[in-house]
């Protein structure tokens, strides 16, 4: 005759392992995976991500993205084998998506502009400057799924214009200690 205490911790065992497998939603945000938080300033994440793609998006306005891609494959080495892979309109494709996604990255609490300042996302006109650049990045990658060079000559206007916009009011100054500075601050 088997072990009846044995039985039932295989019974309670087999039970918790079930139970344990079913798909419960995380007690808590930090139960759920890393808080999103900034790695490097204003400056430094505009220019590693909305400067280099929005100027692939205004290229592709006068120069056609496949020509580049080819020029790039015959070129030879690393770069070429491995830059090629994701080149061409696909590439303006993921321009334009990494200019909208730029948008969620600046919203993140935390980051501070290059003098030091917070970044005023909790300011009105940022947010709305932020859901400009937002739209203008869906605008580009509608545009670039075309491969009409004169539709994305056109996006890169309103491309030009969100930028513009933040621009004006919180980076384009004179002296750099009021960047980041809301306009009632100043």
């Amino acid at each position: 005759m088997k072990n009846p205490m044995k039985k039932l911790c295989s019974v309670v065992v087999a039970s918790l392992l079930c139970a344990s497998c079913g798909t419960q939603a995380p007690e808590s945000v930090e139960d759920a995976g890393p808080s999103p938080m900034p790695y490097g300033n204003l400056a430094q994440m505009m220019r590693v991500i909305p400067f280099p793609n929005s100027n692939l998006i205004y290229d592709a306005g006068g120069e056609d993205p496949e020509e580049a891609k080819k020029a790039l494959e015959a070129s030879g080495g690393a770069t070429a084998r491995y830059g090629s892979i994701y080149a061409g309109w696909q590439q303006v494709e993921n321009a334009a998506l990494a200019l909208s996604e730029t948008a969620n990255l600046l919203m993140i609490p935390g980051r501070l502009c290059e003098n030091g300042k917070p970044v005023p996302n909790d300011a009105a006109d940022f947010k709305e400057f932020t859901a400009m650049l937002a739209s203008a990045g869906q605008a580009a990658y509608t545009a670039a799924q075309t491969k009409d060079l004169d539709q994305m000559l056109a996006v890169g206007e309103t491309v030009t214009e969100a930028c513009s916009a933040c621009h004006e009011v919180y980076r384009d100054k004179d002296d750099n200690a009021d960047r980041c500075t809301t306009p009632a601050a100043e």
